[in-house]
């Protein structure tokens, strides 16, 4: 997988076969995703990859992340339930998704056309990370990391995956993740457990 964000732009995420062939997904938008591209790094995001994927930061808080798919391209929103979307363009990542935080592109032009909207909501979420706001904790039996659901609400493989285990082998991945007292361990946890979530396993399962 890719570490370098340029690489996203020229061969794509390198999660699959396609990587760096005419086929992967990213070709196909290019256009409209060098154009968030140009949006948040004019917006003076910090620029770096998470997830193998584009990841645009402020003041220490992930904001936004980009998504290449056959049948669309996406401007995924971190800690979405801050946004105020007064002008009803976001959508659940996903059909497990609790807070919508997604814009999805079908054509590349229609990147243009929302740009302001883009710039208010990003605007938004750099303020609320400037001013150290906590998104409000949603009433769930488990308490999920922030980092697993910033994981899941990029990955749609994995939070498929992970919302199809049974509660107990949730619990297994959240108990292991807050035992971890440093971000960056958390999210080097993830990555090391996505395998295991696809494939339906526990933690602590072979």
């Amino acid at each position: 997988m890719i570490t370098d964000a340029d690489d996203f732009f020229t061969k794509g995420c390198g999660r699959c076969a396609r990587f760096d062939t005419p086929d992967c997904s990213t070709r196909q938008w290019i256009d409209g995703l060098n154009n968030l591209r140009r949006i948040c790094r004019d917006m003076g995001l910090e620029e770096t990859v998470k997830w193998a994927h584009p990841t645009y930061m402020h003041a220490g808080r992930n904001i936004a992340i980009f998504g290449a798919f056959r049948g669309d391209f996406r401007l995924s929103f971190m800690n979405a339930s801050l946004l105020n979307d007064t002008e009803g363009v976001l959508e659940p990542q996903g059909p497990n998704s609790r807070t919508p935080g997604v814009i999805r592109f079908t054509d590349a032009a229609r990147v243009g056309g929302v740009e302001p909207v883009i710039r208010a909501y990003l605007r938004q979420l750099m303020d609320h990370a400037e001013a150290g706001t906590k998104p409000p904790k949603a009433h769930a039996e488990i308490d999920m990391p922030d980092e697993l659901a910033d994981a899941l609400d990029a990955d749609p493989e994995l939070a498929e995956a992970f919302h199809a285990l049974t509660p107990g082998r949730q619990r297994s991945y959240m108990f292991n993740l807050n035992q971890a007292r440093q971000s960056t361990t958390r999210v080097a946890r993830i990555e090391k457990f996505r395998d295991r979530i696809i494939a339906g396993k526990g933690a602590m399962e072979r």
